[in-house]
């Protein structure tokens, strides 16, 4: 007899204190000394909480109401906050998000690795809260999550799709933008001219449970010079998107340098196995960054549709710097760049001294693709346009 699994009530708990900050996005409270993971608590919050879930560790609730808010708390830019899941804490100030995601680290050695280890410095926070991302993928769903507070099924078709990120949990939903923080403009103007052209047009849009639909993804990729790559992903040849919107994206976005055009048919987004066939532009975007030595010129990298490069170009300069200067670097040190992508570490290395010899991952045709300066694969254009 197989027995029936008992359904618990939800448990309510009044004037909760958030004394911690969690991962992903999750604030930590003990009331009677359980541990509740709560999402979008801050520190310093006096709240009233539903536990709705039990593990064997831990519960996880959700606020119900507030008796205190906390002084660490900011209102958040985002008019998407708390429903697209891309920015985990904008109503934390940014000052206390470091302190926290600092004590995460500290934590984790003391309970998780048990280990001594020296003095944390201070993390080094980022100038640019937002507007500091060099790329971002949208997604077309013809379920877009809806927020007018009308019943399921009332809306036209039209009505229902959306350009957007998805919902935490939810493959098919979006969340339809109308404007993110994260890259610089016009990124958006861009994201909204496509989803403006392909409503009117009354172009498909991807029905991830059915498998069908024209319109799949939008990936929007810039430099530090506000030059920008737009990748569009359809899922078959389509005349009105060859024909229409690329002449109509070329013409009203003079920063658009490279423009792509990828068909997808398969049952997933992945597309780094897929021809990309450009129709503007160069197939790349070029991206300086600082040498961390002075006396150096500038390391530039030729960035694809499928690069894997630093996200935040201007904290990737002080990430390399800082790195170069605890490590002390002379310019004879054997170094392992393990896990090269775009190889940003081991090219700052190549040109802040005479690295004995590259120990990448990537073999001689990478190199000469990313065009890196390498004494060990050291001939032809790379070695030409970097050596000095």
């Amino acid at each position: 007899m197989v027995r029936s699994k008992v359904k618990r009530e939800p448990e309510h708990i009044e004037d909760v204190e958030i004394i911690d900050a969690g991962a992903e996005g999750m604030s930590v409270a003990k009331p009677e000394g359980r541990v509740v993971f709560i999402p979008f608590g801050v520190p310093g919050d006096v709240v009233d909480i539903e536990v709705y879930k039990r593990k064997k560790n831990f519960f996880e609730g959700k606020i119900l109401n507030f008796k205190k808010m906390s002084d660490k708390r900011v209102e958040p830019v985002c008019q998407h906050f708390g429903l697209c899941g891309g920015c985990k804490w904008q109503h934390e100030a940014y000052e206390w998000q470091t302190y926290y995601k600092q004590k995460q680290v500290k934590d984790n050695f003391d309970r998780i690795g048990k280990i001594e280890y020296p003095e944390i410095r201070p993390i080094l926070g980022c100038e640019k809260q937002f507007q500091y991302r060099n790329k971002l993928e949208y997604t077309f769903s013809n379920r877009k999550w809806l927020t007018d507070g009308a019943p399921t099924g009332t809306h036209d078709e039209d009505a229902c799709k959306g350009l957007g990120f998805h919902l935490p949990q939810l493959f098919d939903r979006v969340v339809d933008i109308e404007q993110c923080h994260l890259q610089a403009d016009p990124s958006n103007d861009i994201r909204l001219f496509v989803r403006r052209f392909t409503m009117e047009r009354h172009l498909p849009y991807y029905n991830f449970r059915a498998h069908e639909g024209l319109m799949r993804n939008l990936v929007i990729r810039c430099n530090s010079k506000g030059e920008f790559m737009v990748i569009l992903v359809i899922s078959e040849e389509n005349e009105v998107i060859r024909h229409e919107l690329i002449p109509a994206l070329e013409m009203a976005f003079p920063q658009i340098v490279s423009l792509l055009l990828v068909i997808n048919p398969k049952l997933n987004d992945i597309i780094n196995d897929l021809p990309f066939e450009c129709l503007k532009g160069e197939p790349y975007l070029i991206e300086t960054m600082k040498s961390p030595r002075p006396g150096y010129d500038d390391l530039k990298f030729r960035i694809g549709p499928v690069s894997f490069f630093q996200t935040n170009v201007y904290q990737a300069e002080r990430l390399y710097k800082t790195a170069f200067d605890l490590a002390d670097v002379q310019g004879d040190e054997l170094m392992y760049d393990l896990y090269t992508g775009c190889e940003q570490s081991g090219r700052h290395r190549i040109r802040a001294g005479r690295h004995r010899r590259c120990q990448g991952q990537r073999r001689h045709q990478r190199h000469q693709e990313l065009h890196l300066l390498c004494w060990r694969h050291g001939q032809g254009l790379h070695r030409r346009l970097y050596h000095h």
